[in-house]
């Protein structure tokens, strides 16, 4: 073969070969917190709170971090808003608790990462539809990380059906 006839041969081979990435190429389709989920989640999360007699503020994120609703409590600290968001922000980042993360941190042989934002203490939810997880709750305020995450959970379980 000459120099001419190989080069067009390598040149189809190489565009043959994006053939098939470009036909795997589609649109994602992915869940995503409505506001009203978001709200009867906060609701529900109030709800329980209230009735065990804690104020504490919370935080809901969508699956990017950004904040979909925060609430500073009536009678909360000025610190429990920024540390309800962080909570919310470790449980997303790492798709599990705050408080299993903040376990994991204390068992590990070597320093936990370091990511802005995120914080070893109980009271962070994520929120996952199937095992998708599309945001996340941050509590802060109940006497103990462990009554912020009952509330979290509280709250979650409003839209349960949803979430299926």
């Amino acid at each position: 073969m000459n120099k001419i006839a190989l080069t067009y041969l390598a040149a189809a081979l190489f565009a043959l070969s994006f053939a098939g990435i470009c036909e795997a190429q589609t649109l994602v389709t992915q869940k995503s917190l409505s506001v009203e989920a978001a709200l009867a989640i906060a609701h529900g999360t109030l709800d329980k709170c209230h009735a065990d007699g804690y104020k504490v503020s919370l935080t809901i994120l969508d699956s990017s971090g950004l904040v979909k609703f925060q609430v500073r409590g009536d009678g909360t600290g000025p610190h429990t808003l920024e540390h309800s968001r962080r909570k919310a922000y470790t449980a997303l980042t790492f798709k599990r608790t705050s408080g299993e993360t903040a376990k994991a941190w204390a068992a590990a042989t070597t320093p936990p990462p370091v990511i802005e934002g995120t914080v070893g203490a109980q009271g962070g939810v994520p929120i996952k539809a199937g095992n998708d997880v599309i945001g996340a709750i941050g509590v802060s305020g109940a006497p103990g990380g462990e009554k912020d995450e009952a509330c979290a959970v509280a709250g979650i379980t409003k839209i349960a059906d949803l979430l299926k």
